[in-house]
């Protein structure tokens, strides 16, 4: 068997090697299961002194309190249950080192180290079980809140000039019947989002759609069924369940808009014309064009005009 003195000379000379050829070696994983067990080893070895130390004094304070009674009369005369008390007392103590030879000899083999290393793997193996239960979960739920989101396509509607001129003092400069038509048919139903004046440029509010208008007038009156907002996230959020709402104008509200939407529909007109009111240019480096129709000029429409579609590049 070996003995603490050897496991301290082979841990003494293994030391002494490295060292003294100025070796600076990784430990490997054999050598650290070999400490491991050169440490369990020390640690059984300590164990079993104490159990042959409590063992002699075991008998020693059993001797002394026998001789104490018969020899010397401590607690003569002094009984339990017809007994003498040092039968009791050594008792006692016989009981408390049977527990001390079953936790060296039995606990220590059902419930030592190797069982604490299973019992906390089990622990590790449940909590790593519990983490992918809650990642899938949450997965599921990041997926659908993606999903949600992907299903509203903010969507900017407009016809500009080739210099991007969409207005001029509240007013389209041009008429395209094909342009009109196509605006009604792609908004009919959906949300349409503009500022005040682009709402005042309409004699009536546009029928089969939801009028959602930014102010930032406080106290501003519209016709019932027309919603009013202050800020361009205001109006998004309140169209956030229309699978299309639309930015339909002014100038300004398209710049703001232009940073959030998924999508823009223009009628390109190819012409060039003096306005007040521009259109933002159209960076191709965030935008990727996939339809562009053109159309010659006729006598319902005066001028040469293209229907582009962007999407935001992902």
């Amino acid at each position: 068997m070996v003995d603490e003195f050897s496991l301290k000379s082979i841990k003494f000379t293994s030391y002494n090697y490295y060292n003294m050829f100025g070796k600076s070696k990784e430990i490997t994983q054999i050598e650290k299961d070999q400490l491991e067990l050169l440490k369990n080893a020390q640690k059984r070895i300590k164990q079993k002194k104490r159990l042959y130390i409590h063992f002699v004094i075991f008998l020693i304070g059993g001797v002394f309190l026998i001789i104490a009674n018969l020899l010397i009369g401590v607690g003569e005369g002094v009984t339990l249950f017809g007994k003498d008390w040092f039968v009791f007392a050594i008792l006692i103590w016989l009981f408390l080192l049977l527990y001390h030879l079953f936790n060296v000899f039995v606990t220590h083999k059902f419930m030592g180290k190797a069982w604490e290393e299973k019992q906390l793997h089990k622990l590790v193996t449940k909590q790593k079980d519990r983490i992918e239960v809650l990642k899938q979960h949450l997965g599921k739920e990041e997926f659908q809140e993606d999903s949600e989101k992907k299903k509203s396509e903010l969507t900017l509607i407009v016809a500009a000039a080739e210099n991007n001129a969409i207005g001029k003092d509240n007013k389209l400069i041009w008429h395209l019947s094909d342009d009109l038509k196509r605006f009604k048919n792609l908004t009919k139903g959906h949300h349409i989002i503009m500022g005040r004046k682009t709402f005042e440029s309409f004699a009536k509010p546009l029928p089969n759609r939801t009028h959602i208008v930014i102010t930032r007038q406080t106290h501003y009156k519209a016709p019932e069924g027309v919603i009013i907002v202050n800020t361009l996230y205001d109006a998004i959020n309140i169209a956030k369940n229309d699978t299309q709402p639309f930015i339909i104008g002014g100038g300004e509200i398209y710049k703001q808009a232009m940073a959030v939407a998924d999508k823009i529909e223009i009628t390109r007109v190819h012409q060039t014309f003096e306005a007040d009111t521009f259109f933002p240019e159209i960076d191709t480096t965030l935008w990727k064009q996939t339809t562009n129709e053109f159309h010659n000029k006729d006598a319902n429409n005066e001028y040469d005009f293209s229907f582009i579609t962007y999407v935001r590049n992902l």
